[in-house]
């Protein structure tokens, strides 16, 4: 499917032009607006409250998605060359990325080039040290360590300030204003933390079981604890087998919580929780993968609600 696709996106892309010779551009539609492209809505969302008024941003994938079957179109490409910047979250969340680099061909976007952000650079990144087996088919192994990082709201500071300073090399004159929004949106996160970690606290130490081993940061943030996916590696379905001794373990075990995502098979889900007596909740991933989670902060108010409603009725 990923070779058919990058022959898809290789014909889709005309000779757009080569970059500019510094190899950093400003968007053509909003004169000193920078345009900037990223790979996830909640990128987006963090450039788009460091930038303001100065920047201009798109997200190559929908917050809600399987990270294998992107499907990006001839305009997403032509944006993209056009772009200053593309913002990443690196490791290997991305395994379509290298095909849209294929296609653009532009060496700026290339890995460490000049209009490549990077954000996974600044993280204390969980499970680096886990062993994982790659796979040439681009399986969603996370080889690199987990790549969710954006899920724990304190992960903000490096990313934010990362972007922050990206855009300043395009435009010195407004570091300044790039650090009054980035701080603006650094003391809203502090404030809701500080809630969100009072709210949550009574459950501290409760035992969950995700899905998808999306949870890692979200869960250390706020003190839960997971105990096992129900996927055996990321991006690989449960056996009726794995399954059944899941379920066991639940029991055994005490375990309280079973967290998918939209994206997940809900049938498989809801059955963990009803064999193990365990309650199902569905917490959104990304900005934008439920109405309510319409930027950084109320991803994190719609999660933290959610697990608290579910959490005391599984008392």
């Amino acid at each position: 499917m990923l070779r058919a696709l990058g022959l898809v996106l290789v014909a889709a892309v005309p000779a757009w032009g080569a970059a500019a010779p510094d190899g950093l551009r400003l968007a053509q539609r909003g004169g000193d607006v920078i345009d900037v492209v990223t790979t996830s809505t909640d990128l987006k969302a963090l450039v788009a409250a460091v930038g303001g008024e100065r920047v201009v941003v798109e997200s190559l994938a929908p917050p809600l998605h399987d990270p294998h079957a992107v499907e990006i179109t001839p305009g997403q490409l032509a944006r993209l060359r056009s772009a200053a910047l593309l913002v990443r979250i690196g490791l290997d969340h991305e395994p379509w990325l290298a095909r849209v680099r294929g296609a653009v061909n532009d060496p700026r976007f290339a890995p460490g080039g000049p209009s490549d952000v990077d954000l996974s650079r600044g993280i204390d990144v969980l499970q680096s040290q886990t062993p994982r087996v790659r796979n040439e088919r681009g399986v969603h192994v996370h080889g690199f360590g987990n790549p969710h990082y954006w899920l724990d709201p304190m992960n903000a500071r490096p990313m934010t300030q990362a972007i922050a300073d990206a855009l300043a090399r395009l435009a010195s004159g407004e570091r300044e204003a790039f650090a009054r929004n980035r701080s603006r949106l650094l003391a809203r996160l502090d404030a809701d933390l500080a809630r969100w970690t009072e709210n949550l606290a009574p459950y501290r130490g409760a035992r969950v079981v995700a899905y998808h081993d999306s949870w890692p940061y979200f869960a250390r943030r706020f003190g839960l604890v997971v105990v096992a996916t129900i996927e055996p590696a990321p991006g690989v379905p449960p056996s009726a087998a794995s399954l059944a001794e899941l379920t066991a373990r639940m029991k055994e075990t005490g375990v309280r919580l079973v967290i998918a995502e939209p994206s997940a098979n809900a049938s498989i889900a809801s059955q963990v929780a009803a064999r193990s007596g365990a309650r199902l909740v569905t917490l959104i991933p990304s900005v934008g993968g439920d109405p309510e989670a319409r930027d950084y902060p109320t991803l994190f108010e719609v999660n933290v609600r959610r697990l608290t409603r579910t959490l005391t009725g599984a008392r």
